[in-house]
């Protein structure tokens, strides 16, 4: 079995969630979060600000760490058991690119409800619910507007 580590963003701009559009060569893949793999020297936080970045074009701040996903797949020739880093962030814009290269093929932000029916896998649907739930709390107690302006808590 090998091990993997990615990380990823759960990324609001008021009340809406980024989620992403994955369709390769013509075969509906779903919906997701921006995530993606750890590179050597990068630290938890490095990598999924570089994911986001990289998968959505979209510039994010850290509010703070929200918790993990793990899951199983089956790779090439093994068993990969995936640990997800999730971290709810902010941004300032509604502004967003697929990357095409990974086969985005749209890239928006929607609001909770719908993010949650639109995402593909329960994982994800739990986390961003998870997010959006903290979210609401910092916007209920005003913290919200000092971690978006201000980068974090």
């Amino acid at each position: 079995m090998i091990e993997a580590i990615s990380c990823g963003g759960v990324v609001i701009h008021k009340g809406k969630v980024l989620l992403l559009y994955k369709n390769q060569n013509g075969r509906y893949m779903g919906w997701v979060m921006p995530k993606g793999t750890l590179e050597t020297g990068e630290t938890y936080k490095e990598t999924a600000l570089r994911e986001v970045k990289e998968e959505t074009g979209v510039n994010a701040r850290i509010v703070q760490y929200i918790g993990k996903t793990q899951y199983n797949f089956r790779g090439t020739d093994e068993i990969v058991n995936k640990t997800v880093y999730w971290y709810l962030m902010a941004t300032d814009s509604f502004y967003c690119k697929p990357q095409a290269e990974e086969f985005f093929a749209d890239a928006g932000f929607y609001k909770q409800h719908e993010a949650y029916h639109l995402l593909k896998f329960h994982d994800e649907k739990q986390i961003m619910r998870r997010a959006y739930n903290e979210y609401n709390e910092l916007k209920r107690g005003r913290d919200w507007h000092y971690s978006v302006y201000f980068g974090g808590l």
